[in-house]
């Protein structure tokens, strides 16, 4: 199997993902990236390379999944903790072939130029990854300020800010180009949400093909799975959990071969939308209250809005965004009647369920084997999932339980 797909779709869609951990900041990348670009236009650099700085903008933050982090990171010019998601950043990209050129940058974005330049690393690393530092501090500066609208009154501070610290944070060449793009009331008009809407769309007009293959697919299925997994240890190896007991069931049932691969992809990616909730509210060891509970459920809506952007994921997106909806149309964001939609997506909500309640979790072990296999039957009776896959999780309880389980610590 593979798909075509257009890359900047897909690291857009990288970039929604990310942005949706700011909680109320949801655009902190893209003006990075903004402003990386329009850095790179003054320093002169031709048409691909800003293209480049673009896109590693939008994605410098790739190893950030908490709140937390991200609060510290708009909130402080600088923090002592910042190294952390810049190292996993790093890992995270650098075997993803059509990504791998951004690793080296993201893994220095937060290392000031005269440690740059002490530890000896080389230019054509050193230079982006200082342009990102430096336009993502502007940005730090800036946030107090984009709510009122009064960005524009601040720049004399930002850009003082910014010079103050030319030769130790920064490159002085980044800080005069810096200096040079942000003279104009426009680069900083640019960063409001309507301009940024049409910037993004003309570099999206600037689509890179990429013709993913099954491999490479699944790379960055895995990172997207990372990426989520790690904002709560509540949700971590869950989505691979989930990927691997839909794929079991998929087979089980004789579901077409490429759509087992795909399947399998959709539950890595399925609780995309899970970036948007609160850390304190994915970490609660408790039941939720209502409020917390309307908030959760606005994860699967979000996945379908992070994934839906990317051509050739339609299948995919479906199924990732469906797997809270039930039989009768009970189910959630859409009502949609669960009994509708199709196998993979119904086969997935099971998985979901199922993982869920054997997975070990850090205030409580899984459900027991006959626990679990008394839950699933008592949901099969309420008509909460149907017979066909409930009866075939049942007759294969044993394996599901193993592929669920792998990879898990101990409770």
């Amino acid at each position: 199997m593979s798909i075509d797909a257009d890359l900047r779709q897909v690291i857009y869609a990288l970039s929604d993902a990310l942005d949706l951990v700011g909680v109320d900041d949801v655009a902190h990348g893209k003006r990075v990236g903004v402003m990386a670009a329009e850095c790179g236009r003054v320093l002169g650099l031709s048409g691909y390379e800003v293209l480049f700085l673009f896109d590693l903008g939008v994605l410098h933050d790739i190893g950030v999944s908490s709140t937390r982090v991200h609060q510290h990171l708009v909130g402080e010019f600088d923090w002592a903790g910042s190294q952390e998601h810049a190292e996993i950043g790093y890992q995270l990209l650098r075997d993803f072939a059509p990504l791998a050129r951004m690793a080296l940058p993201v893994r220095y974005h937060h290392t000031r130029w005269e440690v740059l330049q002490a530890e000896g690393v080389a230019d054509e690393v050193a230079i982006p990854a200082n342009l990102i530092l430096l336009v993502d501090r502007v940005d730090a500066l800036a946030a107090p300020y984009y709510a009122a609208g009064t960005v524009l009154q601040q720049r004399a501070m930002i850009q003082n800010e910014i010079r103050q610290r030319s030769g130790s944070y920064f490159a002085p060449q980044l800080v005069e180009a810096f200096l040079q793009a942000s003279a104009h009331e426009a680069f900083w008009l640019m960063l409001e949400p309507r301009a940024l809407a049409s910037y993004l769309q003309n570099m999206l007009a600037q689509g890179a093909p990429l013709h993913a293959s099954n491999a490479e697919l699944r790379q960055l299925a895995e990172m997207f799975a990372h990426i989520v997994d790690a904002k709560s240890p509540f949700t971590y190896t869950h989505s691979r959990g989930v990927a691997r007991v839909a794929r079991r069931l998929a087979e089980y049932l004789n579901v077409d071969p490429e759509q087992c691969e795909q399947l399998e992809i959709a539950g890595l990616l399925h609780d995309l939308g899970k970036l948007r909730i609160p850390d304190d509210i994915l970490d609660k060891p408790g039941r939720l209250d209502e409020y917390e509970r309307l908030s959760m459920n606005t994860h699967s809506f979000e996945t379908r809005q992070i994934l839906g952007g990317i051509r050739g994921f339609e299948d995919i997106t479906l199924w990732a965004a469906a797997h809270h909806e039930e039989p009768g149309g009970r189910g959630y964001p859409f009502g949609l009647d669960g009994r509708e939609l199709p196998l993979p997506a119904r086969i997935l909500r099971v998985a979901d369920i199922f993982q869920a309640m054997v997975q070990h979790r850090p205030y409580r072990r899984g459900l027991s084997r006959e626990a679990v296999s008394t839950f699933m039957a008592e949901l099969q009776a309420e008509g909460r999932i149907e017979a066909l896959i409930g009866d075939t999780l049942q007759a294969h309880l044993d394996e599901l339980i193993c592929e669920a389980q792998r990879g898990e610590a101990p409770a």
